[in-house]
């Protein structure tokens, strides 16, 4: 008896939607200060893993212009340098802070630098990636400047591709969508 109740305890969590949102976690600035993301409550978030020696490092310039545009709006975007594809983010928080504001002047938040997958994942985005804790869906990290689109309740919308371009016609109106929201 108190095994099938167990299993069916565990198959019931699987089918209940998650109640866990991007408010749930704390994470370092690039200063180094905690910053409670639930601070972002009420914003459409675009959570971007980010990397200074990568092909799509470009996208920095077009990533600070969309901030720019609509973040009067609401919208916020966080940046996050990760090194886990081909060692493109090796510097210092010091040094990513310098190079962003130097190359891009990057005004949009950024945060000390995490894993965006393999063992040493950051939690965060164990919750971005996998639909067991976010409820939405699966969604590897591709390569560096991949982005997550979170709605103002502090729910994952969708998933965009590391080459995909914030000025692409079908990401703009997915933030736009959300903006209304």
């Amino acid at each position: 008896m108190k095994i099938l109740l167990t299993s069916l305890l565990a198959i019931l969590s699987f089918a209940l939607p998650t109640s866990k949102t991007v408010y749930d976690f704390t994470v370092k600035d690039i200063d180094g200060k905690d910053v409670s993301l639930d601070t972002y409550k009420g914003k459409v978030l675009l959570i971007v893993n980010v990397a200074s020696l990568c092909g799509n490092t470009p996208q920095y310039k077009d990533i600070e212009a969309l901030y720019e545009k609509y973040k009067d709006k609401g919208l916020v975007v966080l940046g996050f340098p990760a090194n886990n594809f081909m060692g493109q983010e090796p510097g210092s928080e010091k040094e990513i802070k310098q190079f962003c504001t130097r190359e891009y002047a990057v005004t949009f938040p950024m945060f000390s630098k995490i894993s965006v997958k393999g063992k040493e994942m950051a939690p965060l985005y164990t919750y971005l990636t996998k639909k067991l804790e976010n409820g939405i869906l699966d969604a590897d990290v591709k390569w560096n400047f991949q982005k997550f689109l979170i709605g103002r309740n502090g729910e994952l919308i969708q998933s965009v591709g590391p080459g995909t371009s914030v000025n692409d016609a079908a990401v703009k109106r997915a933030i736009e969508k959300a903006l209304m929201q």
